[in-house]
């Protein structure tokens, strides 16, 4: 028991190269129907710059609601540095790189929304 706990990622990964292949190689005798026609899984995105877009505003969607939570820990350290330096230290730092974080995030928003204005101007 205790060698499974020990080796439960590696035996976990071999388990699902070895059966994926199968699985992905399994044929299928039903007939294929002509009539099913291919989606497009997102939506009404046509072309590269509007699947950019739809990218970027995922990637916004996902990462505000994180920096928001990286914040709130940011507090936490603050509040649980109890004035040790080092603590105090670690928890500037995790701030700083949090608000870098959400600079780069919205700076990437907004220099692509100015790339887009000024193509579509010219």
């Amino acid at each position: 028991m205790n060698y499974i706990k020990k080796n439960l990622l590696s035996i976990t990964v071999i388990a699902f190269m070895l059966i994926f292949p199968v699985l992905s190689l399994a044929d299928d005798i039903q007939p294929i129907d002509q009539s099913v026609k291919i989606v497009n899984p997102l939506g009404t995105t046509s072309s590269i710059p509007a699947l950019i877009k739809t990218i970027l505003e995922g990637v916004i969607k996902i990462g505000m609601p994180i920096i928001v939570l990286a914040i709130i820990y940011c507090g936490f350290l603050f509040v649980s540095a109890q004035g040790k330096p080092e603590s105090i230290k670690k928890a500037k730092d995790a701030l700083l790189y949090t608000l870098i974080g959400a600079a780069i995030l919205l700076g990437s928003w907004a220099i692509a929304q100015l790339i887009v204005d000024t193509v579509k101007a010219l």
